[in-house]
């Protein structure tokens, strides 16, 4: 497989555009030689003749006119490539860890809005546990995250306090069922609560959904399979609160916390945290300091 040398296409292509080639070595910031160099050799390589030297201004072959078309937008995808994969289309990025149930509603809004406020800076939005978020914050990996907790560890900020509520398919029925259906991702931090809290109350349950597939679980509950607990106002649309008048145990509040590593502060994470602040305290009344 032979390939056709790049520079010597742009050599090319310059010749002629520009009618000869010393403007051409001018606008490529080479040498006369060197472009005569490159000229002869593709054409060595083509085995043809694509510049016309008989008169006074140098013109193109039948083969050369030919070339030429095929020249420009190889040497313009080669361009385009070239910035496309090397350009710096960001002046920054900002990596946000959010647990997986509190991702909606609000979250979009604030990307939404960040965006807007900071075109040239990427944010990366990470979906993982609250451990595990905030075991990455501590490494470093991680610029600011949102943790679902019952309390505020050192440097957080409490931005609301809501229920756990226990959700279901809209106009479900399982939740009646005894033994209760649950189901849960494997790392959850509310399931061993929610156990404890169905075993005191004297209610029979069974995990029948046992995975670390956020999709698996809102497949199973929207289907009316199993019942699931969320922070009241993040359930997604397919979920519902369930109306179980007392049949089932009320369930403690929690905190929806913030933490920043501190690495980046400035006007671009002042401006991301009040986003943020502002989207979870319209869910519920914000916490006072």
């Amino acid at each position: 497989m032979r390939n056709l040398d790049m520079t010597a296409l742009r050599s090319f292509v310059a010749v002629a555009e520009t009618g000869g080639v010393t403007k051409a070595a001018g606008s490529l910031n080479l040498t006369q030689s060197a472009v005569s160099m490159q000229l002869k050799r593709l054409e060595e390589m083509l085995d043809i003749a694509l510049l016309d030297r008989s008169a006074r201004q140098i013109g193109l072959t039948p083969q050369g006119e030919q070339l030429l078309s095929y020249a420009r937008r190889i040497v313009t995808l080669n361009d385009e490539v070239y910035g496309k994969l090397t350009a710096t289309a960001f002046e920054g990025e900002v990596t946000l860890g959010v647990p997986h149930d509190i991702v909606y509603p609000v979250i979009p809004r604030v990307m939404q809005r960040f965006a807007a406020a900071y075109p040239r800076v990427r944010i990366h939005l990470v979906s993982s546990y609250t451990r595990k978020l905030i075991d990455d914050l501590n490494r470093g990996q991680i610029d600011i995250i949102l943790t679902t907790e019952d309390s505020v560890g050192t440097g957080g900020e409490t931005l609301v306090k809501l229920p756990l509520v226990w959700v279901g398919a809209p106009g479900g029925q399982i939740w009646k069922q005894r033994p209760l259906r649950l189901a849960y991702e494997q790392r959850c931090i509310f399931r061993q609560y929610v156990q404890r809290r169905l075993d005191d109350a004297g209610i029979p349950w069974e995990m029948v959904v046992d995975s670390n597939s956020t999709r698996t679980i809102e497949a199973t509950v929207s289907a009316d399979l199993a019942v699931h607990t969320m922070l009241e106002g993040t359930s997604p649309r397919h979920f519902e609160p369930i109306q179980h008048g007392g049949a089932l145990p009320r369930l403690l509040d929690l905190n929806i916390n913030m933490y920043r590593n501190g690495v980046k502060d400035g006007p671009v994470m002042t401006d991301l945290s009040k986003f943020i602040r502002d989207g979870f305290c319209a869910l519920g009344a914000p916490v006072m300091a």
